[in-house]
């Protein structure tokens, strides 16, 4: 009988060198962040290169280019941590005790910051990247669309990381690429369903007890589709964007919208289920109903309505600077 799914590779393991003292808290999701950084930043620079920051006789330099991502990247830790702890934690000890949120220890051992937000991250990134060009008075919109040729590429390391630290896995599947999860829900082989759905995919069960399903590997789903196809997108999109700002538009629209898609595949955080929906009591293991929708569709679709209203205002503000030199040309004639 051949086997319709795939077994987590054992030699797998969150710490880069498992077992060893001191250097166990080296894991390779944290390694995935300096990858993801340092490719954006090479991106930025050779962006940057191409002329896309510079405004009149201002040239963008190399200390431009690492105040600017490094501000942004700042921001961008700050909001993935407080989107973590505040929307996804359902504990509500994080808004009892907010100085919590930063605070790296529980129970008198180092734990680090376990929990990250894509939404709260793309929060605060936006918001230290608006406050970079605010103080050194650039124009925001011309800088972001620089920046996100960058993002969605380095934003694959992380979904990578994810995987490898086998967290945020898919609902289950007889998809012959699923993959069995070693901390994902069992399930017993007693019931039906489990039975049915074993023989589908060549599992055997007769040991009875709890099962293991095969999951959607959805982590990789998110690194090819959010990270490189739509990093591709906008790269091809970067010497024809109608406006400043169109890229911004086209990476919170692009993303909230691949990323409503994939939620379908990957299985809600088990405190949380689904939000608003036909029936949000459904399990959160299998997909029931396309109108249960969970935390990150929500977020998502906030993005994609976010992305239409800023696409409308920022191409009427372009259109207004572009015509206000020629206005102040004509009046110059008539004097």
């Amino acid at each position: 009988m051949s086997f319709l799914y795939i077994n987590f590779p054992s030699w797998i393991h969150p710490e880069i060198f498992p077992g060893v003292k001191f250097l166990g808290l080296l894991r390779w999701y944290g390694l995935m962040y300096v990858f993801a950084f340092a490719t954006a930043y090479f991106i930025l620079k050779k962006v940057a290169k191409e002329g896309a920051l510079d405004e009149g006789t201002f040239k963008c330099t190399e200390d431009d280019l690492f105040s600017f991502i490094g501000m942004g990247i700042l921001f961008l830790l700050i909001g993935a941590r407080i989107g973590s702890t505040l929307i996804y934690d359902t504990s509500g000890i994080y808004w009892k005790k907010p100085w919590l949120i930063f605070w790296p220890f529980q129970n008198g051992h180092f734990t680090g910051f376990a929990g990250m937000s894509y939404h709260g991250g793309f929060v605060g990134g936006l918001f230290g990247m608006i406050l970079w060009c605010i103080i050194h008075k650039h124009y925001a919109p011309k800088w972001i669309d620089a920046m996100v040729c960058a993002i969605p590429l380095g934003y694959t390391f992380g979904r990578i990381g994810n995987f490898m630290n086998g967290e945020l896995y898919g609902r289950i599947t007889t998809m012959p690429w699923g993959i069995v999860f070693p901390g994902a829900e069992k399930f017993s082989a007693a019931s039906p369903w489990v039975q049915e759905f074993a023989q589908k995919i060549g599992m055997d069960i007769s040991a009875g007890g709890l099962v293991n399903l095969p999951r959607h590997p959805s982590q990789l789903y998110e690194s090819f589709f959010e990270g490189i196809v739509l990093w591709l997108i906008i790269w091809l999109c970067r010497k024809h964007k109608k406006f400043d700002g169109m890229l911004a538009c086209i990476y919170t629209g692009g993303y909230g919208i691949i990323r409503f898609v994939i939620e379908y595949f990957r299985e809600p955080d088990a405190d949380l289920g689904f939000r608003i929906g036909k029936n949000t009591t459904a399990p959160i293991y299998t997909n029931t109903s396309l109108l249960n929708f969970s935390t990150g569709q929500i977020l998502c679709f906030i993005m994609i309505v976010t992305a239409i209203v800023a696409a409308i205002i920022l191409a009427i503000v372009d259109k207004k600077r572009k015509n206000q030199p020629e206005k102040v040309q004509s009046k110059g004639k008539k004097k």
